[in-house]
């Protein structure tokens, strides 16, 4: 197949990523994405939550799926064992979890997921499908530096499915208490819920971690320290809210998301 041409594309959408991280932590110190337990009413129609996170997860499958032939690097096994990763945590987020959400039947699956929010999640995964997929499949120049290459795939990799092990158990953890509380909030335990509030938002942060010592790039940095925005401001939100919630009951001991440290 004959390459795509877009560098001036490309250096645009990679600044566009890196620097919406701050204005987006600073946002969302103020205001909370109306899901989940920040669900409240105002922001619109909604649809199903499953329905919503296989929307808008999706494109960073079809979108690096099509666009992964169109790189100089599509023939190397490295470039293609390298995306393996990324496809295997967002075919988990747009299939396998919101299947998970669905087959719950919680009273939570039924509240609803505001079509704004997910509108724009898509176009945010519609960004990041796009430069994630282009750096791996053709703008990365180091791939003929292979004992580079090996050692921070291996490192990389280790982290990398430290953090989906972490996410995945406390997601399924979570759903659990959703289906057998019938989509009431009670104080998640187990797992790696005796550290903090949200680990499934750490796992996600260290999954990403991971990947921007994977790909040795500004793209991996970039959507690592974007991910670090989105999250951490919500799970210290999340964090409070618990506290709020069940006052005198919740474990004093536990962080919002950094185990030990916040």
């Amino acid at each position: 197949m004959k390459e795509i041409g877009d560098e001036s594309l490309f250096r645009n959408c990679l600044l566009t990523l890196i620097f919406s991280g701050p204005p987006t932590a600073f946002a969302l110190k103020f205001l909370q994405a109306p899901y989940g337990k920040h669900n409240r009413p105002g922001w619109g129609p909604t649809v199903s939550p499953p329905v919503a996170w296989f929307v808008m997860e999706s494109p960073s499958l079809w979108v690096t799926l099509l666009l992964f032939p169109f790189g100089r690097h599509f023939h190397d096994p490295r470039s293609l064992l390298l995306i393996s990763p990324y496809l295997l945590h967002y075919f988990h987020r747009t299939i396998v979890y919101p299947l998970r959400l669905h087959l719950s039947s919680s009273a939570a699956v039924k509240r609803g997921f505001p079509v704004t929010v997910a509108a724009m999640a898509f176009v945010f995964n519609l960004l990041n499908a796009y430069i994630q997929a282009r750096w791996v499949s053709h703008y990365k120049s180091d791939y003929d530096d292979t004992n580079r290459f090996w050692w921070r795939f291996g490192i990389g990799m280790v982290v990398f499915l430290t953090g989906m092990w972490i996410n995945m158990e406390s997601d399924r953890i979570l759903v659990r208490l959703k289906k057998e509380n019938r989509g009431g909030y009670v104080i998640p335990r187990g797992g790696w819920f005796k550290l903090v509030s949200c680990p499934n938002y750490f796992g996600e942060i260290v999954e990403w971690l991971g990947w921007a010592v994977m790909t040795w790039s500004w793209a991996g940095s970039g959507f690592f320290l974007y991910t670090c925005a989105n999250l951490v401001p919500r799970a210290r939100a999340s964090h409070s809210w618990y506290m709020d919630k069940f006052k005198d009951e919740y474990p004093k001991n536990r962080k919002a998301v950094i185990p030990f440290l916040y």
